[in-house]
């Protein structure tokens, strides 16, 4: 089976801006975001189906979206920080946290296109200045990697 493109990802073959990384997940920006801070979490381990995910995984990563929805509810000052799993775009489980005012928040339909590298990596600089002012380890060190 090939690679998926968030092991790409993962990997360091294909740019991204992250947030998160430590041995079981990483976090990093959405490309295409339904709003300014959307982030996603995915297992380093390719799973397709979040239902398929090995019991200490799953909770490894509810934990850690957790953090990072913490995070990013600080960083935007939004009323609440969604937590969405569709995963049909990439056979490889992700988490979707995006910040959210209303439910007008969480259409993937308003996800936009053509996003600035500049503007994911404001986001993540924001999401991750909260990450470490609550002493969590795995915070970025850098935002962008390739």
């Amino acid at each position: 089976m090939a690679e998926t493109l968030f092991t790409k990802i993962i990997n360091g073959e294909i740019p991204a801006t992250f947030v998160y990384r430590d041995v079981l997940c990483v976090a990093f920006m959405t490309i295409s975001p339904i709003t300014t801070g959307h982030c996603l979490i995915v297992p380093i381990e390719e799973v397709d189906q979040w239902t398929d995910l090995p019991q200490a995984l799953n909770e490894h990563l509810f934990n850690v979206a957790k953090i990072i929805g913490q995070a990013t509810k600080q960083a935007f000052g939004c009323e609440r920080t969604a937590l969405v799993i569709a995963g049909y775009e990439i056979p490889h489980c992700h988490l979707h946290v995006i910040p959210s005012n209303s439910m007008a928040d969480l259409e993937f339909a308003n996800a936009r296109t053509n996003v600035a590298r500049n503007e994911l990596e404001q986001a993540a600089n924001r999401i991750i200045v909260e990450l470490r002012r609550a002493g969590i380890a795995g915070a970025a060190a850098t935002t962008s990697s390739v």
